[in-house]
């Protein structure tokens, strides 16, 4: 807990031709519909259509539940409004709305996988309303209700909520209230209060203001601390003038007519009306510390700077992104969503709302992630006054949120398709976002069951610290930092990371007491080499690598991760002094490719630049192991620019002869080239050539030279979208791993744990 400098990421600035630019050109809209079948052969379309889809509608008929499996109904939301009340626009029209509702879709898929169509409905008639969205019920697994005015808004909801067996959650309520509730918890949290004498007023009576004070009363906050104001004042019982049924469930018995009146020595402040309603004289009289959220847009009831200037000790929250401590909706409907649909929730109900707000509450009181400090150009947040709330590009949000909320929904009792391991679930959350998140798990999986001794070579860096923390917290083994103590343990401080003396080592190589048999075993290495003793004590003395490699070398350590300081050549120089390679085996650097669902694994990505017939079937038998390690059954294309022959060259030739020396040693996986990459990764090109080897497309490809490797993966990435993890090294005897120079620090977790996978081979 901390509390920091204020991060101020700039406000994206763009002039209204721009806009109408970025929303028309190419395919006007923001998303398009795809296919997540094949639909090249005639076979594809019969299974797709006529005859082959009677037999899953058959199954649905008989059971519907069977819904959920043959279709996309349970990861499908409808975002659904009838324009009344489009952003802080007012009421425009169903029509005009089609970009938000566009917008929301697109929010959905991105942060959450969760597909989503927009409909905008024509009428304002309430009833109209409700029976145009009752019957959706079959075709969708949730209904997201978006830009609906109060009061209105309240009788749709909570009748589509009576009507449909689906939940039915209308954002501009309860996404703001659980924003906002998650970081008024942890403001509260910071200034030492207790929930249930907190005193709290709320500006703004419509959708969002009623969610907000419904939600924090579930949480535990008196009904007579909070009060509710509206543009005729505080909301008492009695009052006449301008109520409705919302607003009278909210008033309280108070003396107190006025919004300045009901402020004054109050505690928090939550508005959700107009720009300017909140005046700095009513900040003036609020509690110490006094809690302030502005969420008016586009502009609050008072910029943060002029509630600072009379109140410095204020805690400020708005919509704006441009300010700390946005309450951005975007944290919570995508996720709350996902954990609904797959549980096949039937509502979502109070209980799932607050573990939504607890679950965000505590995410933002860790240590963020590189992709954060990215994301606010390098300034990195940390918990405290200036960040209340998570980032919207918090990686760890689709894993935290939907299995919190999936929980409450299995507790509560409305899940109908119950988790049995939420542990797995929360990988396959991971995996929705992150598709290496997807392939590492298994591997952390067996670390988890033999955990391992890894140094960290460069342990002095920010992005090392952290992520040797995050290898210990995820329960992976010991982390050992190599670096001067007092350097590491003013680093953690000052990034907020706990070093557990019991499972993170701290190695200063100078003062070691294994520096000098380090020292010899490097100069009974390389004395004939050119290096006196002295050459080799100033190598463990000063160079981090030489001292972790050695550690390895000798069995002080399983492993060894290295490369965020230096260029991987040079990094792999210097391991190589201490570590030969694996009897037996060939030193080769392997990338992982996830594109489009599929796991490609290519070789040679580091080593051999210009490898030889010899070379290419050694680089293939060492692939093709490392595939199986990883739990794959390699299939093997020794690619060129040719297939079988056609066209001929020179440089085909050598991948030909490659081919011959595997089939002289017998080796037991599939393999054939030359051929193309398209030949090798099609089905339907691959059948042009019936007498090819391989029984379905390859998953391990052998690049003819290095340069290719590393073009065509960089390319892959750049203009394909993929992922791409490595690379990683193989053939070592003993388990080394090197990250890209600068990597972050979900990379280097990931290197640390590949480089333990491989410690027990």
């Amino acid at each position: 807990m901390s509390d920091t400098k204020p991060v101020r990421p700039k406000r994206p600035t763009f002039t209204d031709q721009e806009a109408l630019q970025f929303h028309s050109k190419g395919r006007p809209g923001k998303f398009q519909i795809a296919p997540t079948k094949p639909m090249a052969t005639q076979r594809d379309l019969s299974l797709a259509y006529s005859p082959g889809v009677a037999v899953p509608v058959k199954a649905i008929a008989e059971d519907p539940s069977r819904a959920y499996d043959y279709t996309i109904k349970g990861n499908l939301v409808a975002v659904i409004t009838n324009g009344t009340a489009i952003l802080g626009l007012g009421n425009l029209g169903a029509l005009a709305s089609k970009p938000v509702m566009e917008g929301k879709a697109v929010l959905f898929k991105r942060f959450a996988d969760v597909d989503s169509i927009d409909l905008e409905v024509g009428t304002e008639d309430v009833e109209e309303f409700i029976n145009s969205v009752r019957y959706l019920g079959p075709s969708f697994g949730g209904i997201n209700l978006e830009d609906i005015k109060a009061p209105e808004c309240f009788i749709i909801e909570e009748r589509l909520r009576e009507l449909m067996d689906i939940p039915v959650f209308h954002d501009d309520q309860h996404g703001t209230a659980i924003i906002a509730a998650a970081g008024m918890i942890n403001a509260i949290y910071l200034t030492g209060r207790d929930i249930k004498k907190t005193k709290l007023v709320c500006n703004g009576a419509g959708a969002a203001g009623i969610a907000c004070l419904d939600l924090i009363k579930a949480m535990g906050f008196a009904p007579e601390n909070v009060t509710l104001c509206d543009t005729k004042g505080v909301v008492y019982r009695g009052r006449v003038d301008g109520m409705n049924q919302w607003k009278s469930a909210h008033a309280v018995a108070t003396d107190k007519r006025t919004l300045a009146e009901a402020v004054a020595g109050a505690d928090i402040f939550f508005g959700l009306s107009a720009k300017g309603a909140l005046t700095p004289e009513m900040v003036k009289t609020m509690a110490p510390d006094p809690i302030i959220f502005a969420m008016a847009n586009p502009d609050p009831e008072i910029a943060p700077e002029d509630a600072h200037a009379v109140r410095p000790d204020a805690i400020v929250a708005t919509g704006r992104s441009d300010y700390p401590n946005q309450v951005n909706n975007v944290l919570g409907f995508p996720y709350i969503f996902r954990g609904a649909l797959d549980v096949r929730a039937s509502t979502i109900n109070m209980e799932m709302k607050i573990a939504a707000v607890h679950a965000l509450a505590q995410l933002a009181r860790e240590d963020v992630p590189d992709d954060v400090a990215r994301a606010y150009q390098g300034a990195r947040p940390r918990f405290g006054r200036e960040y209340l709330i998570p980032a919207p590009f918090d990686p760890r949000l689709i894993s935290v949120v939907p299995s919190a909320v999936a929980r409450a929904a299995m507790e509560s009792g409305v899940a109908r398709h119950p988790l049995v391991d939420m542990g797995a679930y929360r990988a396959q959350l991971s995996a929705r976002r992150d598709p290496v998140a997807g392939v590492m798990q298994g591997i952390i999986d067996r670390v988890k069951r033999n955990p391992k001794r890894v140094v960290f070579a460069e342990g002095e860096e920010e992005q090392v610290i952290r992520a040797a923390s995050a290898y210990v917290n995820q329960g992976l083994g010991t982390a050992i930092l190599v670096g001067r103590e007092d350097l590491i343990a003013e680093v953690a401080q000052r990034i907020g990371v706990e070093l557990d003396d019991k499972l993170i080592e701290i190695h200063n190589a100078r003062i070691s007491h294994r520096n000098a048999a380090y020292a010899q075993m490097l100069y009974e290495r390389l004395q004939r080499k050119g290096l006196l003793f002295r050459d080799c004590q100033r190598l463990i003395n000063n160079d981090r690598n030489h001292y972790a490699a050695s550690m390895v070398a000798a069995g002080d350590a399983d492993a060894m991760v290295t490369g965020v300081t230096r260029n991987f050549s040079s990094t792999l120089e210097e391991v190589s002094r201490v570590i030969d390679q694996k009897p037996g085996h060939r030193l080769i650097g392997v990338s992982l490719v996830l594109a489009r669902g599929r796991p490609i694994i290519v070789a040679d990505t580091a080593i051999t630049e210009m490898p030889e017939a010899l070379d290419l079937a050694e680089i293939a038998i060492e692939a093709a192991g490392f595939a199986r390690r990883l739990g794959y059954e390699p299939r093997v294309a020794m690619l060129a620019f040719s297939n079988f022959g056609h066209p001929p060259g020179h440089r085909t030739l050598r991948v030909k002869e490659a081919v011959h020396i595997l089939d002289q040693r017998h080796v037991d996986f599939e393999y054939d080239g030359e051929m193309a990459a398209d030949v090798a990764l099609n089905k339907e090109a691959m059948s042009l050539y019936p007498f090819c080897r391989l029984t379905d497309t390859a998953n391990v490809l052998i690049m003819p030279a290095f340069h290719a490797a590393s073009i065509s993966t960089k390319m892959l990435v750049e203009l394909g979208g993929a992922m791409v993890i490595g690379p990683m090294l193989v053939g070592l005897d003993k388990s080394v791993q090197i990250v890209q120079l600068g990597g972050k620090d979900s990379e280097i977790v990931n290197a640390a744990a590949l480089a333990a996978f491989n410690a027990e081979i």
